[in-house]
């Protein structure tokens, strides 16, 4: 009985940690460039039935689950048009702005490409930052500098008569992104900002493909998300009902052994 008691209640938390994921996909659906968590779980400790520990048999037990992590998709999303010259999509899978914390160094990155035109307490200039303040870095790893062509406010025609200069693009800053051989590894530091664990190094890449003027869109599916939280609020009360049902029992083996 008392395994029971455990795998009900060990079930109803995981369906609680579940819960708590669809919450935040949920919580962030208007958020921009935001790509939707999945939990995955894992069965806890498996022994056999009606034979010895080192057995390999079909026949066998096990003491629930428990959420092993959570793991997201960064495959391109749907654009919504904004004509802001510093907002930008990023068109193909897998890949990631790379920005710095003016404050501390640190390195993180992201798909959200809502910047704006800042200045650091430095007064060195403007310099594009995200919507937290932290700097876009290009491809030598140095902020960039709002001044730059790419980044002007004048009229369209001069905007593309300043890229004209091949040779001159080439070393140019610019924004770069990122990639990764494994980015369901990424790890989530909030803001919509991920780091990669250790050991993984981002991989610059030379030719990636930017939208000017647009902006990628929450990944979080409303339908596919409720239909989710239906079917985790379903599995938590089962639990329950596994848990009380293993009181019940217990109750009336106590009551008949008076």
């Amino acid at each position: 009985m008392n395994q029971s008691f455990y795998t009900g209640a060990l079930g109803a938390g995981a369906c609680m940690v579940k819960m708590s994921v669809i919450s935040n996909n949920l919580a962030n659906i208007n958020n921009d460039g935001f790509k939707p968590k999945t939990a995955a779980f894992t069965d806890l400790l498996q022994f056999n039935l009606n034979d010895s520990e080192t057995a390999v048999t079909e026949l066998q037990s096990g003491n629930g689950v428990r959420m092993q992590r959570t793991y997201a998709s960064y495959n391109t999303g749907a654009f919504t048009t904004t004509n802001n010259l510093l907002d930008y999509a990023i068109v193909d899978n897998n890949q990631f702005f790379r920005i710095q914390d003016p404050a501390t160094g640190d390195i993180t990155y992201t798909r959200n490409g809502h910047f704006h035109r800042g200045e650091l307490a430095t007064g060195e200039g403007f310099y594009l930052l995200t919507d937290n303040g932290k700097l876009v870095l290009d491809q030598n790893g140095e902020p960039v500098r709002v001044e730059v062509p790419e980044f002007s406010d004048e009229e369209e025609d001069d905007y593309e008569i300043e890229e004209d200069d091949e040779e001159e693009d080439e070393d140019a800053p610019r924004i770069t992104l990122c990639t990764f051989t494994h980015p369901s590894r990424l790890l989530s530091v909030g803001d919509n900002e991920y780091v990669p664990p250790a050991g993984m190094e981002p991989i610059l890449l030379k030719n990636a493909r930017l939208e000017t003027g647009v902006l990628e869109r929450s990944g979080t599916d409303m339908a596919k998300e409720m239909v989710h939280m239906i079917e985790c609020q379903r599995a938590y009360s089962y639990a329950l009902r596994m848990v009380t049902t293993s009181d019940e029992i217990e109750s009336t083996i106590n009551s008949l052994r008076g």
